[in-house]
């Protein structure tokens, strides 16, 4: 038997999906293979991998990654065939990646120049191929660089360049390479890449249409995705126990369910009705004696989510935690699970008063009505915020307020309309109305309640499905439609998310990846 060691002699190749801790190599590869163009911020590669993990590819070899390609899913349908790069992938970020759409499309391509003759885009490629089999695509689009094209523009005109090229009289490092791996050239598009200066911006569309599609496996796409939210303005008037404060709460859910409603909002604080019974003059006293009905609350609002079959996006409440009170909204599902949001900036009168402390976490949350997030009264008037959870995916976002004049009202309603315009997102805020003479710090209440749109045709003329009368005990209900959502952003009058200048600004949390 021999006794040679055959490790010495090995060479691993590896192909595999992109990782964070690729990251720093990958841009150095770029750096190498497009010296002249701009390179990946990490930040995109971080979406990339958020969006579309399985679709970021990477050859390594000899522990040194040597070559990549990244990738998202689209319906090609909705995009122009005359699109360009930035258009097609979100400036790179690939948060219009749609796992429901129909087509694979590669955003780019690179392998080291020492190891071009080792087939590394080939393997690339293949796995791109073998990935849209999987996943039942219908084809793999490109928009193809022509890189030598700048060598024959004061010859030939692109589409005669592409001609040559195709009829093997010109060689051309990517198309050429395309050709070979079975991609069909559909149309030469314009001003592809600014950056791109040796295809003068010019690129190939070019498709490769995969043999093994079954089209009655995709999805049936919905004319419409209607949702039903039954928003609760809410009385504050005092009780005498916790079972008087039970018996409102369930009165408000049954009515959300007797309309069919898929959520009830209840407004923030409005535990704080408890307090009318307590007894305690101190507020920060008192709101820590609130915070002794937490598991009751819980309990409550769990079982009336699931008797009634509504999920429930239960206003807020202050609950202790390490001997900090905090102000959180929950979300009790109508499967009985739970999630919940603290507010994040807290204002100068909960700081005086009670002593609430903000919390740091920005949430958004499945449900079976599409991702919802919940921004707490203060937290609408900050748009950082609106933009991080509609960045996160957030069709919905649910204000619980309370506030004791118009003025402030008006902030949160202005603010959230606002919002529904800039994320092209349904906004829908709830509050308090009446008083609580026998608490401190619960003087008045001002609301009118209401579910907002953005503005354009396809929604109601105001931006408005419906409003509560101000300053009553009522609900109101109304239908919003995601499908409706999903096609404005795609093709409506303006498409703010898809214009945002992500070349000059953008949104972020710091030292969170949540």
């Amino acid at each position: 038997m021999s006794d040679i060691d055959l490790s010495k002699f090995e060479k691993k190749m590896i192909l595999r999906n992109i990782e964070r801790e690729d990251f720093e190599e990958l841009i150095a590869l770029q750096k190498i293979c497009f010296p002249n163009m701009d390179l990946w911020k990490i930040e995109q590669l971080q979406s990339h991998l958020r969006h579309f993990p399985e679709g970021q590819f990477c050859v390594e070899y000899e522990n040194k990654i040597i070559g990549s390609c990244s990738s998202l899913i689209v319906d090609f349908n909705e995009y122009n065939a005359q699109h360009t790069w930035n258009e097609i992938t979100d400036h790179g970020y690939i948060r219009n990646h749609d796992p429901e759409g129909f087509n694979l499309y590669g955003m780019e391509v690179m392998v080291h120049p020492d190891y071009r003759r080792m087939k590394i885009g080939r393997r690339l490629y293949e796995a791109r191929k073998k990935l849209a089999q999987e996943l039942n695509l219908k084809s793999i689009i490109i928009g193809g660089r022509i890189p030598n094209y700048h060598l024959y523009a004061d010859k030939m005109s692109p589409r005669q360049y592409v001609e040559e090229v195709m009829a093997h009289n010109i060689y051309d490092p990517v198309l050429t390479f395309q050709l070979m791996n079975g991609f069909m050239v559909k149309r030469i598009n314009t001003h592809y890449l600014d950056d791109d200066k040796q295809s003068l911006q010019y690129a190939t569309l070019m498709e490769w249409n995969n043999v093994d599609y079954l089209p009655q496996t995709r999805k049936q796409f919905k004319t419409s995705f209607p949702v039903r939210i039954c928003v609760i303005q809410y009385m504050m008037k005092k009780i005498e126990s916790f079972d008087d404060f039970a018996q409102q709460c369930e009165y408000y859910v049954d009515v959300a369910s007797n309309y069919g409603s898929d959520f009830a909002v209840f407004p923030e604080i409005f535990t704080m009705q408890l307090l009318s019974f307590l007894d305690e003059k101190t507020p920060s006293v008192a709101v820590r004696k609130l915070t002794a009905y937490t598991e009751d609350y819980l309990h409550l609002m769990t079982s009336l989510a699931v008797k009634y079959n509504v999920n429930i996006v239960g206003g807020s409440h202050f609950v202790e935690e390490d001997h900090h009170i905090y102000n959180i909204a929950y979300l009790f599902r109508r499967d009985g699970t739970i999630e919940r949001q603290y507010k994040i900036h807290i204002t100068p009168n909960e700081t005086k008063w009670w002593g609430v402390q903000p919390g740091d976490d920005i949430r958004v949350f499945d449900t079976d009505c599409g991702k919802i997030a919940i921004l707490v009264c203060y937290d609408i008037e900050f748009p950082e915020l609106a933009r991080i959870v509609t960045q996160k995916g957030a069709n919905i976002i649910f204000t619980p307020f309370n506030t004791e004049d118009r003025q402030g009202y008006l902030r949160v309603r202005t603010c959230s309309q606002a919002r529904a315009i800039e994320n092209q997102v349904y906004t829908v805020i709830s509050g308090t109305v009446g008083n609580l003479s026998h608490v401190e710090n619960m003087d008045i209440q001002y609301a009118q309640s209401g579910i907002f749109t953005p503005s354009d045709y396809s929604f109601p003329r105001d931006g408005i499905v419906g409003m509560c009368s101000e300053n009553i005990e009522t609900v109101v209900v109304g239908d919003i439609d995601l499908e409706l959502l999903r096609r404005t952003r795609k093709s409506g009058s303006v498409t703010q998310l898809r214009d945002r200048r992500l070349d000059l600004y953008e949104v972020k949390l710091k030292n969170l990846d949540k």
